[in-house]
């Protein structure tokens, strides 16, 4: 819950972010800077004002106490990253895991970001992707239309075939959002997915919304079957408050957040989906340390899982350093261990 359509299919890719060890998305060029300038932003989404009433999307719900938790990795990883232009950048990414041989490999990916701006932070379009020496491609297309309307194409091609794609259409209003998601549809064996989403926010700190699930396909018992959830959203000043429920199906996903400091935030969650008879609930932080440029995120589940990566910027050099562990301690007489080494170049 909280993102059914990743649940009911294979939706594709997951996104790439720089604590998962990819190379680092280009800079978006300030309106009022020269071209071949950039600004010093990092990340494409806008930075909400306190102006802004909107409630963001509801698939971003859980957004900030996810991005508390560490995307551990295996083996070793070599990310070279070359901005070619203020808009153009290409990298090469060497993965090697011995547990999974399958990820292992030579990617090469593109960026690119155009110039059409509604925002110092915001730049349209926004395309990229990455590919095997296989032929295996994975490709994100995001574009605004307008200050309101906003798509996003997740798309995944294996053996020349599109496996999976995901289309997703938001319209920002001043005080709610409605989504559209078009999830592997197929006209001519009448069968996919397709996710409707509304949050409003209700006062200016509490926000409420609706999520209704439909898929229909001859492999979906009784042809068809749609799943309603509600959420609720509550913000503070440094922190914040979600939830999301499904009656049907007696499951709940429900989030914290808490900023302590400019250098520790963290955060938990918890899930209870009785139809898979499990719960599971996870505590998160981070910790940045600026005076040595290092990066630390932690986390614990009741799984008795413990994952922790760690990322240190080699500055004047434009490397960054990571090691990446986890601990499975759920067979206290067996337990298993992974561990990562990474470098970024760029």
């Amino acid at each position: 819950m909280g993102n059914h359509l990743n649940k009911v299919y294979a939706a594709g890719p997951p996104e790439t972010a720089a604590q998962n060890l990819t190379a680092p998305p280009l800079q978006v060029p300030s309106p009022a800077s020269p071209a071949g300038s950039a600004s010093p932003s990092s990340d494409t989404t806008p930075a909400k004002s306190d102006s802004d009433n909107n409630p963001g999307t509801y698939e971003e719900l859980h957004r900030k106490c996810k991005e508390l938790f560490p995307q551990t990795f295996e083996g070793g990883k070599f990310i070279v990253s070359k901005p070619l232009t203020s808009h153009f950048q290409i990298s090469h990414t060497i993965n090697m895991s011995m547990l999974q041989p399958s990820t292992s490999g030579y990617r090469f990916g593109a960026t690119y970001i155009g110039s059409k701006q509604y925002g110092p932070q915001e730049a349209y379009p926004v395309i990229l992707g990455d590919v095997d020496p296989s032929g295996n491609l994975n490709a994100n297309i995001i574009h605004a239309f307008t200050e309101r309307i906003r798509s996003k194409l997740v798309t995944q091609f294996q053996d020349s075939k599109c496996s999976a794609y995901q289309l997703t259409t938001d319209y920002k209003g001043n005080d709610f959002t409605a989504s559209v998601t078009l999830g592997n549809n197929d006209i001519l064996n009448h069968s996919g997915v397709i996710v409707g989403q509304y949050l409003q926010n209700i006062t200016s700190r509490f926000a409420a919304g609706a999520e209704l699930v439909y898929q229909y396909g001859g492999q979906v018992p009784g042809g068809e079957f749609a799943i309603l959830s509600a959420a609720t959203k509550i913000t503070g000043n440094s922190w914040s408050l979600t939830a999301n429920v499904c009656p049907s199906m007696l499951a709940l996903h429900a989030s914290y957040y808490h900023l302590i400091n400019e250098q520790l935030q963290i955060g938990g969650e918890l899930e209870i989906s009785p139809a898979n008879k499990e719960t599971v609930a996870r505590a998160c932080y981070q910790m940045e340390i600026p005076s040595a440029n290092v990066n630390f995120k932690g986390s614990l589940d009741t799984n008795w899982v413990v994952e922790g990566c760690l990322e240190k910027k080699l500055l004047p050099m434009p490397f960054t350093f990571a090691l990446s562990g986890s601990a499975n301690f759920i067979n206290s007489q067996k337990p298993t261990y992974k561990f990562g080494v990474g470098l970024i170049l760029g």
